[in-house]
Parts: structure tokens; C-alpha cells; sequence
């Protein structure tokens, strides 16, 4: 897992464009066969992906998280951006097809992905914040996610918001989650 830290804005107006780059972007999110994470510092947020071609992933334990297993006090929201995947959460397993969503709360011990086929991986682009409260690990279909469309052409920024976690979707101790 890759750690980014706090940048004061004082410190940021004199970065160069490398340097910009090297704390904000994430580059490398799906790697075959792969769980890629970054912790940032700010809200203590894990962005990363897993791409299981060829094997099953299981989600580790990095130490700098100091706690038993990774969702001890975090929670955790998957969205499938690839082919058909699988999900398996504590035993119970969530098909998951492409731009449909797992939650998986705090207290969730054992997470693993894999993927329907090696030809067509599922792409697992993942976020978790810490959690103070436990809510159900639950699925939510492409078909169901709420959609909202902002902006307009004539201004270039016409775009549709697909909510996934959020106050009227899947409920969450802290965490949002969506695509646009």
C-alpha cells in the first residue's frame, strides 16, 4: 500500500508539475492479478482497485493500519468498472456485474475478488474510510443506482452523476460513493 501525506497550500504553490504529480495522482489502480492501494492522509481515505485475472485476491492487512483486518474499523465501497465478477464477503458471495456495487461495513473480516473470466477480468475500483458505526453489506444493481444529469453541452460540462452510496442509496456510516 502506497501512502500519500498532507501538503500545506503554501507548500503546494511552489511545486512543480512532477511534484503536483507525485503527491495527488494515483496512476496505477488495476495491476493483473493485483490489489493496488493508496492511503491518503486526508480523511484517512484507501483508494485502489483489484483486477483478479488469472487467481482470487484476498484482501490483506496492511500493518500501518494497526488493527486485526483491514475493515476492523473501516468500511468499504466496490464498484465493478470490467467484466462479471464475484465479491465474497465473510462466505457470502455477491455477483457482481459491470457498474454494480458491493458495501461492505465495519466488521467485515474476510474479502476476496475474482473474476467470471480471465478474457474479460472484473475490475474493482475500491474506497474505504474509517468507520465508527456498522451498517449491512449489501449489492446494488446497475439498473437501480441513482442517476442525475448536471450541466449542459453548451458550457462542456454536461455530465450524469451515478450515485451509489449516499443518503438515499446504500446507507453508509461516512462514506459517498459514485461515478460520473
Amino acid at each position: 500500500m502506497q501512502f500519500r501525506f498532507e501538503s500545506s497550500r503554501n507548500e503546494v504553490s511552489t511545486f512543480t508539475t512532477q511534484q503536483i504529480r507525485d503527491n495527488f495522482l494515483i496512476e496505477n489502480i488495476f495491476s493483473e492479478d493485483q490489489i493496488e492501494l493508496t492511503y491518503s492522509i486526508y480523511d484517512r481515505m484507501i483508494i485502489g482497485g483489484a483486477m483478479p485475472k488469472n487467481k482470487i485476491l484476498t484482501l490483506g492487512n496492511p500493518d500501518k493500519l494497526k488493527a486485526n483486518f483491514f475493515l476492523e474499523r473501516r468500511e468499504m465501497g466496490i464498484i465493478n468498472v470490467g467484466g462479471e465478477g464475484k465479491v465474497t464477503a465473510d462466505g457470502v458471495e455477491f455477483e457482481i456485474g459491470k457498474l454494480s456495487a458491493v458495501y461492505l461495513g465495519k466488521g467485515t473480516e474476510n474479502v476476496s475478488f475474482s473474476s467470471k473470466s480471465a478474457n474479460d477480468p472484473a475490475l474493482f475500483y475500491i474506497l474505504s474510510c474509517p468507520a465508527h458505526a456498522t451498517y449491512p453489506n449489501v449489492k446494488l444493481e446497475k439498473d437501480n443506482v441513482i442517476t442525475v444529469n448536471m450541466g449542459a453541452l453548451e458550457t462542456s460540462n454536461h455530465r450524469t452523476i451515478y450515485k451509489y452510496i449516499h443518503q438515499e442509496g446504500i446507507q453508509s456510516c461516512q462514506l459517498v460513493m459514485g461515478l460520473t
